[in-house]
């Protein structure tokens, strides 16, 4: 899922999971290498799978096999708006393999525009797993990051394999991708409980029959390595990184591979990459339940509130929203949409939660369950959900929830394997959250049915040996709670914690002025905010 406020314009609803897709698997200095070959980077030719403990690190010495893809010269071309470049970097498809197939991958990059010397590149990733760092520099963070950071950063983005323009994955037309998202994800029944695991097996078989040359090449390990790769042939010895929500578990991965490579890395929205798939999406399906009390305790306050009068309580907000859901389950509403598609439970609760991930975006919420409650009007939910979901006009999507899945699905053994174990969290998800607990269990079961094996594994990532790297937590974030970027924080050897007291999902660039100022003071100085260091909405 993704929102961003400032920062994150382009991508209006959503970063770190794709609810129904995957629940969540839904952004200093230190020795490393120059742009050679032999100094360069990476180690053994197998990619590492983690282990219940720590990530281990990667030798330090370029294995011969690697050396091409390290002494590699990107060809940049204009392309976009004046000031940016474009070039495709090679990568191997198989780091057991470096000497087979190769995997093109998209960079993106827009020079220091100075005054100021140049401190070298700053590579963007604005989180998914799906989302296209490419676009989101060439839409926002090329043109909308502090400009005193642009003047001295060669601005950065590689979109990671299988995603946008590096070698998408696909899954599903988008006709059978519009029927995927209005499945009823809520079964209350044997017929209802076997739609939901056709419509999964639907999922994975398109994506094993589209795109089998790249679902057993799309983890997050293999994705930190690429981003070494263009670290050495951009000619940076170290790493300067800004990650949100998953990028944080990419940025971090980065760190525990390569430590003594870490520059400058800001984790905005950490995830804690030491949690199964289950306990992930439970304590996410709170953060969810606390981002959404925070919007009931502020919509009960205002008198267009759609959800209660002027006595309702959050709580009461809170069972109207899941009656109104429950009525969608019975009756779908009229959108108006040219397709015909109607707002059902599914595409509703979608909505209502990508309007979760940015408190901006709570006007906007009210007016669509106002459109909705009141005169059956769904089309405000819908097209938050097609926001979130990354369906344009013309009714095609994104690859962002195909990759999403990719990705997901190989980083961590299913957090289920049959429905009867769906049932029997139910009541553990349902305590965590009322009214998204049970559709964010259901979704907890897609990677049963993945068409290849994991290769990874819940995991502490220390990074012992790494230059300071900044954790940033927002209390009230939905998709990533606080408490994952404590924990990241405690793992990190040489972790920061930049604590954001606020609603939203992630800090940096959203409206505070404490936030903004000890990250753009770390990145261009190379001062890390003081430990424990608090920041208050403003």
């Amino acid at each position: 899922m993704q929102t961003r406020r400032s920062l994150r314009r382009n991508r209006p609803l959503r970063t770190t999971t794709a609810l129904l897709t995957a629940v969540l698997l839904a952004s200093a200095c230190s020795s490393g290498s120059s742009s050679s070959a032999s100094s360069a980077t990476t180690a053994t030719t197998a990619t590492p799978k983690p282990e219940t403990g720590s990530l281990k690190p990667l030798p330090g010495s370029t294995p011969q096999a690697l050396s091409p893809h390290y002494a590699q010269k990107l060809s940049w071309r204009s392309c976009g708006a004046p000031g940016f470049q474009c070039a495709t970097m090679k990568a191997p498809l198989d780091y057991a393999k470096p000497g087979g197939s190769d995997i093109d991958l998209a960079v993106v990059r827009k020079k220091a525009t100075g005054p100021g010397e140049r401190l070298g590149s700053l590579l963007v990733n604005p989180g998914g797993p799906g989302g296209s760092a490419v676009g989101y520099l060439r839409s926002y963070a090329g043109i909308g990051y502090p400009a005193a950071v642009r003047a001295r950063y060669d601005m950065v983005a590689l979109d990671p394999r299988g995603v946008a323009h590096s070698e998408p994955v696909r899954c599903l037309t988008a006709r059978r991708m519009d029927a995927y998202t209005q499945t009823d994800f809520t079964p209350d029944d044997q017929r209802e409980t076997t739609e939901v695991v056709d419509a999964y097996k639907r999922f994975a078989e398109g994506c094993g029959a589209r795109s089998p040359r790249l679902l057993r090449h799309l983890s997050t390990v293999e994705a930190a390595r690429d981003m070494d790769i263009l670290r050495a042939v951009l000619g940076d010895e170290r790493l300067t990184y800004v990650g949100a929500s998953y990028g944080t578990f990419l940025g971090a991965t980065y760190a525990g591979l390569f430590p003594d490579r870490v520059g400058r890395l800001v984790l905005d929205g950490a995830m804690d990459p030491s949690l199964p798939a289950r306990r992930m999406n439970e304590e996410q399906t709170a953060g969810f339940e606390t981002a959404f009390r925070s919007f009931a305790r502020d919509c009960v306050r205002r008198p267009d509130c759609p959800l209660g009068g002027a006595d309702a309580t959050p709580t009461r907000a809170a069972a109207n929203l899941k009656a109104f859901f429950a009525r969608l389950d019975a009756r779908p509403i009229p959108t108006g949409d040219p397709d015909g598609r109607e707002l059902g439970e599914s595409l509703a609760t979608t909505g209502v939660i990508a309007a979760m991930y940015d408190e901006a975006a709570w006007p906007r919420l009210r007016q669509a369950l106002d459109e909705a409650i009141e005169r059956k009007d769904g089309s405000g939910l819908l097209a938050l959900s097609d926001g979130y979901y990354e369906r344009d006009a013309n009714g095609e999507y994104s690859n962002l929830m195909f990759a999403n899945a990719a990705v997901n699905c190989l980083d961590l053994p299913a957090a289920f394997s049959n429905p009867g174990q769906v049932e029997k969290a139910l009541p553990a998800f349902e305590k965590a959250s009322p009214v998204f607990g049970r559709v964010m269990a259901w979704a907890s079961l897609n990677c049963a049915y993945w068409p290849v094996r994991p290769t990874g594994a819940p995991h502490r990532i220390e990074a012992k040996g790494a230059a300071p790297i900044v954790v940033v937590g927002t209390t009230r974030d939905p998709a990533t709670p606080y408490r994952w970027a404590r924990a990241l924080a405690s793992q990190l050897s040489s972790a920061r914690l930049l604590t954001y007291e606020g609603d939203g999902h992630t800090a940096y660039g959203r409206g505070s002025d404490c936030v903004d100022a000890a990250i753009n003071a770390y990145l261009l100085n190379g001062t890390p905010p003081a430990q424990r260091k608090r920041c208050s909405q403003p």
